[in-house]
This record gives structure tokens, C-alpha cells and sequence, in this order.
């Protein structure tokens, strides 16, 4: 009987909701068959495949390069604890995927250096730096195994992009860290061999923004699809593509160079680029389409009217885009009145937090299941 038990409540406890990780370990101390069915290795894969979607367990944020750095933390959204936030003295949170959180830390005695971070399990990992003076930058970091869904990468192998203005002669540069060599990438230059990268270069000039252009890479959270890492400059809403796989660096054109503001790239749920942004109020999603000829058009397929769906207090302080949770089509939008999700399948807000200095949110998404957590120890101490 007692297999037919444990598969009877393996059933039960597969349908606990990831995005609220106590029930688990309250249900782990019911009793020991429970917390057994919950150690194991086949129940944590299925319970991960059955939700599909890893929950949001904290958030984090990046402020403009003028208003410094944010304290260094972790905001939980669950209470699930999480390991503590990796010692510093300053830290900027560049970007969070398949697990893990790329910070830029700065160590008196040490210096300027970058850390992945494992929030569930507690892992870090010190990178060297890039070998790019830079300016201003971003990052992103990622798993790059073929075929893998993601769900369970703790402890896997991982990438990293770095994309930087050169402090010296302010051109755009790109490298990538493999923890599989332990080493960066030549660093990769986007010059006037590029086509895109000339033309708007010349709009920029031509708009009259300023008589001396310099491409100042945006500091906000970029995408990665495939072997492609996607970020944006600040002028004319243009889109930097690196292909870290050919150590390959482009532009991509947006959809308009001059009209909207408040430009946060996504991963649409069919894995083309989505690009998000506001006017006056309105929310344009557009989404980036390539044909078998490789050709590609940006379409606009939605417009959400943000004051009918999202509170503001002052009606002078517009909505700001400011992040998104990458392929589940959810979109954080900060108002006077606290940060909001979108859910784009089915109009859904919800408010996460409240009003506060957001320029890019970075959404920390794993699930918290058994063996990530606390539950050997438990299972140790309870001897079952």
C-alpha cells in the first residue's frame, strides 16, 4: 500500500502552486511519507514540467548611471528564503535568467569584478573582468546548452555578455565568458563596417540631437534568443545584436527611431524580439518577424491604453516601462503609484511593490523545489 500512498500524494503535492514555495516545506513537515514523495529527484522533475513557468521568487533593480547604485538586495517576493546577497561595498544588478543573477560588485581591496549568483542554492562564481574599459554597459547571463528547457539549470554550465562603450575611443564592444574555459572572448567592435550602425549613426546627427555622437550603450537588462543577446543605445531606440556563438557583433533597426520612449526589449512567447514602448501614455507592442528569406519586419500587434488599466495618482507622471519577464509575456510598468505586471495573454495587473526609483527591473523567476532548498538537511535530520 505504501507505493499506491505515495503516488496518491506525489498527485496531490504536484499541484501546489510554485510561486508560493512555503506550502512545500509546510507539507514537508506533515510527516515523513510526505516529506520522502518530496525529496525525490523524479518528483521534483515533474513537478517543475507540470508548472512549466519557474515563479517569481524576488526582484531587483538598476538605476540611471546620475542616480547611482541601488542598495545591494534581493527583494523576496515569496517567503521562501533565499541565500544571502553576496558581500560587497557597492553592487549593480546587470541581469537575472535561468537561475541565476549577474551583479557588478565592487570590493574595496579588489575592485570593480562580476559575480553569478544562485539565489536558491547559495552558489557564486567570481568573474575577471571583460578586458573592455568601459564607460557604460550591461550585461546578460544565460544557459547556453542546446535543447535544454531551462527548468532546472542550477549548477550548469553558463554564459555571459558583456557589452560596454569604450571609455578610450567610445565605440561599442562585445565579449563573452564561458564558464567552460574560464576565459572571455577577444572583444568584438561595432565600427563603421556595419551598414545599420552608419545610417543611424547619420539620423542621430541629422535629428540635431548633437553635433558629436557617441553610441552610450543603454544600462538596462537586454534578451537573449538562441545564439543572439539583444540591447539598446540610448539615441534613436536602436538595437545592438550580438551573436555570441560567431563572436559577432550588429544593428538591428527598431521600429521607429524617433517616436517612442521608454524602450524595454522582451522575448515574445513564439521566441521572436519584442519590443515594448510607450507614447504619451500608450503602450505599443511590436514584435519582430522573419520570413523563410530571412527578411524581417517589426509588426505592431497590440496597444494597451495604460491609464485605463494601471492607477496613477498625478496624471503628469506618465507610466514607464521598465522591464519584462522573459518569454511568459508579462511586462513591469512603474507608475507614481507602485510597479505593476502586465500580463499580455489576458489584461491581468498586479501591483509587486511600490512606487520607488525603477529604471530596469530585473524579475529573479526559479522554482524552489526540494533538493534547491533546504529539504536534504531536513530529510538528514528526520533520518526517512
Amino acid at each position: 500500500m505504501a507505493p499506491l500512498i505515495d503516488d496518491v500524494t506525489a498527485e496531490i503535492l504536484l499541484r501546489l502552486p510554485p510561486d508560493e514555495p512555503e506550502h512545500l516545506f509546510r507539507a514537508a513537515l506533515v510527516c515523513k511519507p510526505w516529506l520522502r514523495v518530496l525529496c525525490d529527484p523524479g518528483f521534483r522533475r515533474r513537478y517543475r514540467t507540470f508548472h512549466g513557468t519557474p515563479p517569481l521568487l524576488g526582484l531587483l533593480h538598476r538605476l540611471q548611471v546620475i542616480q547611482g547604485d541601488p542598495a545591494p538586495r534581493l527583494a523576496p517576493t515569496t517567503s521562501a528564503p533565499l541565500s544571502p546577497y553576496p558581500n560587497c561595498d557597492r553592487s549593480r544588478a546587470l541581469d537575472c535568467r535561468h537561475g541565476r543573477l549577474l551583479l557588478h560588485v565592487w570590493v574595496r581591496g579588489r575592485g570593480w569584478h562580476l559575480i553569478v549568483w544562485d539565489p536558491v542554492t547559495g552558489d557564486q562564481q567570481s568573474l575577471p573582468e571583460p578586458g573592455i574599459p568601459w564607460l557604460i554597459y550591461t550585461a546578460a547571463v544565460f544557459c547556453p546548452v542546446a535543447g535544454c528547457d531551462h527548468l532546472d539549470c542550477h549548477g550548469g554550465p553558463f554564459r555571459v555578455v558583456f557589452v560596454a562603450t569604450d571609455d578610450y575611443d567610445e565605440l561599442v564592444k562585445a565579449a563573452v565568458y564561458s564558464s567552460e574555459t574560464a576565459a572571455w572572448s577577444t572583444p568584438v567592435t561595432l565600427d563603421d563596417g556595419c551598414e545599420s550602425y552608419v545610417r543611424h549613426r547619420q539620423d542621430v546627427l541629422a535629428a540635431g540631437v548633437s553635433f558629436y555622437y557617441i553610441p552610450y550603450v543603454e544600462p538596462r537588462r537586454g534578451v537573449v534568443i538562441g545564439d543572439e543577446t539583444y540591447f539598446t543605445l540610448r539615441e534613436g531606440n536602436a538595437i545592438i545584436k550580438y551573436d555570441w556563438a560567431k563572436n559577432c557583433i550588429s544593428m538591428v533597426d527598431p521600429p521607429n527611431p524617433n517616436v517612442y520612449e521608454d524602450v524595454a526589449l522582451m522575448v515574445m512567447e513564439d521566441s521572436s524580439l519584442g519590443f515594448p514602448c510607450l507614447e504619451n501614455s500608450i503602450l505599443y507592442l511590436f514584435s519582430r518577424k522573419v520570413n523563410a528569406e530571412g527578411d524581417a519586419e517589426w509588426v505592431r500587434f497590440r496597444v494597451i491604453k495604460l491609464e485605463t488599466v494601471i492607477p496613477v495618482a498625478d496624471p503628469d507622471e506618465e507610466p514607464v516601462v521598465v522591464g519584462c519577464a522573459e518569454g511568459v509575456g508579462v511586462i513591469f510598468v512603474s507608475t507614481d503609484v507602485g510597479l505593476f505586471t502586465i500580463k499580455l495573454n489576458s489584461g491581468l495587473v498586479n501591483k509587486v511593490a511600490e512606487s520607488g526609483k525603477y529604471f530596469s527591473v530585473l524579475p529573479y523567476m526559479s522554482f524552489y523545489t526540494p533538493d534547491d532548498g533546504r529539504f536534504s538537511s531536513l530529510a538528514r535530520l528526520t533520518d526517512v
